[in-house]
């Protein structure tokens, strides 16, 4: 790699989502990460405004989007992936453990037409996978456990690290998503952590942690080894995996969980449009028992 990436990062308070423009400085070719398209649950109402914020940079920056990478398919927001696809022809990639989730929630929705093969997306990015974006390299990393499909994006002295690890202060993800384990995502977060300690980690999300003022989404592997609150270095494997199936068995399920999957594991794409016109997204009604 002969120059340093430009990263511009994005973030949106609504999903509290950092997003990414990785950009080649040398031949002007870039990627977005984790692109989020604005969703309003009380009416259903789509909006572009974030996605456009990154594509306004993108070409202030005279850069060009060929590639949008996602990090897992989202719980917690819509991916505006085919909206950057339709604007400038980028292909989207994902790890290609999506099939998996695809699998997992097809019957979930009862989605007949839903293919589990993964071809909704443009590239499905193997572990150690190396991709090119311009003069930059990009490496793929699987780490499992919030998701089987998560992957990390590793570029020079940066790695975008998805759901997998929070800020220090804040922790690590959730483990209880079908497909999801407390105990592999332990092996992925070790896995990171034993990168060089200087490497920087970018978050895909922030939440404030308790007495902290302000939105961060950059550390390292230093400071996660050192600090981070449920698996800084001594933490083990069994006091991990304990504390974070505790802790997730006391966790909300996240507000946009349903809209976002059955879009997410789609590359984004809506469900195609009724007679009228219309796009539904399903809800589906569990029946509590009354004996």
């Amino acid at each position: 790699m002969s120059s340093k990436p430009i990263i511009e990062a994005f973030f949106d308070e609504p999903t509290n989502t950092v997003s990414y423009l990785l950009g080649d400085p040398e031949s002007r070719r870039a990627a977005v990460i984790d692109p989020v398209l604005d969703f309003n649950l009380s009416n259903g109402e789509v909006d572009t405004r974030s996605v456009e914020r990154i594509l306004r940079c993108a070409e202030e920056q005279g850069l060009v989007i060929v590639m949008v990478l996602e990090t897992h398919a989202h719980a917690d927001h819509l991916s505006a992936a085919p909206y950057i696809k339709a604007k400038t022809g980028a292909v989207i990639g994902i790890g290609e453990h999506i099939r998996d989730v695809q699998r997992i929630f097809r019957p979930v929705f009862a989605f007949e037409d839903l293919k589990t093969d993964g071809s909704d997306f443009d590239h499905l990015l193997g572990d150690g996978e190396r991709c090119t974006l311009g003069d930059l390299e990009i490496e793929v990393m699987h780490v499992p456990g919030h998701t089987p499909a998560d992957v990390a994006y590793r570029i020079g002295d940066a790695v975008f690290v998805g759901d997998t690890l929070f800020m220090p202060d804040y922790g690590t993800a959730r483990a209880d998503f079908p497909g999801g384990d407390a105990r592999t995502l332990y092996h992925s977060i070790r896995r990171i952590l034993d990168l060089p300690a200087n490497t920087r980690l970018l978050m895909c999300h922030d939440y404030k942690a308790p007495g902290r003022e302000e939105y961060r989404w950059e550390t390292t592997v230093s400071e996660q080894r050192q600090a981070n609150v449920h698996v800084h270095d001594g933490v083990t494997e069994d006091a991990f995996v304990a504390m974070r199936e505790a802790r997730d068995a006391t966790l909300a399920v996240p507000k946009l969980l349903l809209p976002s999957i059955q879009v997410n594991i789609r590359a984004g794409h809506l469900p195609a449009a009724e007679a009228n016109g219309v796009h539904y997204l399903k809800i589906p009604v569990k029946i509590k028992s009354q004996g």
